[in-house]
C-alpha cells in the first residue's frame, strides 16, 4: 500500500484518541440498515464516517449520500483507491463485516501496515443470539487463538455466575434472508454506477438473487418437509452423529479450513463413517440455514453415501432446529462452524476439521476423525465454561444485525464497544468491561 500517515516532522504517528479526532471508513456491511444506524450513533458521538460503497445494494442502504464514497472501478484498482480514501480522509478506523472476502482482506492488510483500528463484525461465536465484535480480524484471524485458557481464566470477572444458555431458534433468520435477496435484487436491477463490480461469490449477482428468492420462498415448504423427516428419525432410536454444514462460500469455510468444496468435506467425513463408525450408527448432515442449494450438498451427499454402500445410514435434513437435533446426537463433526458451540455446551463431543476460536486443548477431541467416530472425546466443561464466560465477557455482543427489535439491542452496545480505547480482550484483562444486558427472550 502506499498510504502512510505522516506527522509533521515525517514519522508515522499513532491515531488521535479523541472521538472527535476519530474518522471511520465503512466498508461493506451485513446485508439490511445496521452500518447505517451504526454510523449515526458515532456521528453523534463526535467522529466523522465514510462510507465506501460497492454497488447498489451498499448504496441503498447508507442514508447520507453526502458521506458516500462510491469505487466504481474493479477489483484491481481498489488497493489504490483504498490507499487515496485513507489519505484524503485521514482515516483513523476501519469498520467492517467479515474480513476475508477480497475487499477486506486489502482493508485488513492496509489497517496492520498503517496501524488503524480494525474493526470486525461477523455472526456470534455463539449462536443463535450474539454478535461478534472483535478488532484486527475475525475467525481464523482472531486473537483469540493466541490466548490461551489460563489467560483467559485469569482476566476473567465473576466466573461464577450463571450464563444463561441461548434460545434455541436464532430470531434474525426470516429478516436475514429477507434482506439477502431484496439487496441482491437491488444490485441487479440498479447498478448501473458500478458496472465493474463483481461480487466476491463465485455465481453471478442474477444467480445470487434467484437463489436468495427460492430460499426465502420455499422455506415454509422446506421445513415441513423436514419437521416431518426429523420426527420419524428421531422416534426410530437410531444412535448418530450430526455434521452441521457451512455455506461453501462462507469465509470462515473458504479462509480457515483444508476444503475449497463442500464436496471434499462430505466425502472425508462420509469415507471415515463408512469405515470406522459402528454399523447400527448414523449420520445427518443439517444443512445451513441460509443454504441455497448452489453447492448441491444433497447430491454430493447421497453420492457419496451409495459409493460406499451406506446410503441406509446417512441423511440430509433441509431444514428443522438445529438445537433439538443437536441435543439427541451422540457427536457432532465440523469444519470450524460457530454451531459447534451449542453441542459443547451440552457436554457433546465435537471434532472440528479447521480452524475455530473454540478448538483449544480439552475442549475439541484431538483424535483422528476415525477414532472420533469409533469412540469420541467428550469436552471438559470447565475448559469450556471459561471459554464461553471469556467470550460472553469480550467479543460477543447479544442481539442481531437484522430484525429491528434485535438490532436495536445491539446498537445500545456496540457504539461505546468500538469508540473504548482498548479491544473487548485487552478491556476484560484490565477490568474495563462494562455490565452488558443479556437477551433473556427473543420476544424482548
Amino acid at each position: 500500500m502506499l498510504h502512510q500517515r505522516l506527522s509533521v516532522d515525517g514519522l508515522a504517528t499513532d491515531p488521535p484518541t479523541g472521538t472527535e479526532a476519530r474518522v471511520f471508513l465503512f466498508l461493506q456491511g451485513p446485508h439490511g440498515p445496521f452500518f447505517d444506524r451504526l454510523a449515526r450513533l458515532l456521528r453523534a458521538a463526535g467522529a466523522t464516517v465514510w462510507r465506501c460503497g460497492f454497488n447498489a445494494g451498499d448504496e441503498f442502504f447508507w442514508s447520507d449520500k453526502a458521506s458516500l464514497i462510491r469505487h466504481t472501478g474493479s477489483m484491481q484498482d481498489w488497493p489504490q483507491h483504498l490507499d487515496r480514501i485513507l489519505v484524503e480522509k485521514g482515516v483513523t478506523d476501519i469498520v467492517l463485516y467479515g474480513d476475508v472476502r477480497p475487499i477486506h482482506d486489502i482493508a485488513r492488510s492496509a489497517a496492520r501496515d498503517d496501524g488503524l483500528r480494525l474493526h470486525v463484525f461477523e455472526e456470534g461465536y455463539l449462536r443463535p443470539y450474539w454478535i461478534s465484535y472483535e478488532r484486527g480480524g475475525s475467525n481464523g484471524h482472531s486473537a483469540l487463538l493466541r490466548i490461551s485458557l489460563s489467560q483467559m481464566r485469569a482476566a476473567l470477572r465473576d466466573s461464577g455466575s450463571e450464563i444463561r444458555r441461548p434460545p434455541a431458534r436464532w430470531g434474525d433468520m426470516g429478516h436475514h434472508k429477507f434482506y439477502g435477496a431484496f439487496y441482491h435484487f437491488i444490485v441487479l436491477i440498479a447498478n448501473g454506477r458500478y458496472r465493474r463490480y463483481r461480487g466476491h461469490r463465485a455465481i453471478t449477482i442474477g444467480q445470487e438473487f434467484r437463489l436468495n428468492l427460492r430460499r426465502f420462498l420455499m422455506a415454509p415448504a422446506y421445513r415441513l418437509k423436514s419437521m416431518v423427516q426429523w420426527r420419524r428419525f428421531k422416534l426410530s432410536g437410531r444412535p448418530y452423529s450430526l455434521v452441521p454444514m457451512q455455506l461453501e462460500h462462507d469465509s470462515n469455510f473458504l479462509g480457515h479450513s483444508p476444503f475449497t468444496r463442500n464436496s471434499q468435506f462430505i466425502d472425508t467425513v462420509i469415507g471415515e463413517f463408512s469405515r470406522a463408525a459402528p454399523r447400527h450408527h448414523h449420520l445427518i448432515f443439517k444443512a445451513h440455514p441460509l443454504e441455497d442449494g448452489r453447492a448441491e450438498n444433497r447430491r454430493a451427499i447421497l453420492q457419496a453415501a451409495r459409493h460406499l454402500g451406506v446410503e441406509g445410514r446417512v441423511h440430509y435434513m433441509r431444514s428443522g432446529k438445529l438445537a433439538e437435533q443437536m441435543a439427541h446426537a451422540r457427536s457432532v463433526i465440523t469444519v470450524n462452524s460457530t454451531a459447534a458451540q451449542q453441542a459443547l455446551w451440552r457436554g457433546i463431543p465435537v471434532k472440528a476439521l479447521g480452524r475455530a476460536v473454540y478448538a483449544k486443548p480439552g475442549i475439541v477431541a484431538d483424535q483422528s476423525l476415525a477414532d472420533f467416530l469409533a469412540e469420541p472425546q467428550p469436552p471438559d466443561p470447565q475448559a469450556y465454561r471459561v471459554l464461553r464466560d471469556f467470550l460472553l465477557q469480550t467479543s460477543q455482543v447479544p442481539g442481531g444485525f437484522y430484525s429491528r427489535r434485535s438490532r436495536a439491542h445491539t446498537l445500545r452496545l456496540v457504539a461505546d464497544l468500538i469508540l473504548a480505547p482498548d479491544d473487548p480482550y485487552e478491556a476484560l484483562a484490565k477490568g474495563r468491561v462494562a455490565h452488558r444486558h443479556q437477551i433473556a427472550d427473543r420476544r424482548d
